[in-house]
């Protein structure tokens, strides 16, 4: 598991890598378990309406994970 900082406190349930779905154009790519949680706490988020939550990971995944960001969230 990567050691980088994530952007808010959010479980990392996965050890291995996962492949993610967007959830409209059904393209995918595999992302690291970090990137999974914060990637489901963004969707999470914005279907509660947190918005601050939402920016801040995306500012994280543009940082830590560009090719997923341009797959999954862009």
């Amino acid at each position: 598991m990567s050691d980088r900082k994530l952007p808010f406190e959010c479980v990392v349930c996965d050890s291995d890598p996962v492949k993610v779905r967007n959830r409209f154009s059904g393209e995918s790519i595999v992302i690291p378990p970090d990137a999974v949680a914060v990637y489901d706490s963004i969707i999470g988020s914005e279907y509660m309406g947190d918005w601050d939550k939402v920016r801040k990971g995306l500012d994280w995944f543009r940082k830590h994970e560009p090719d997923a960001y341009m797959v999954l969230l862009d």
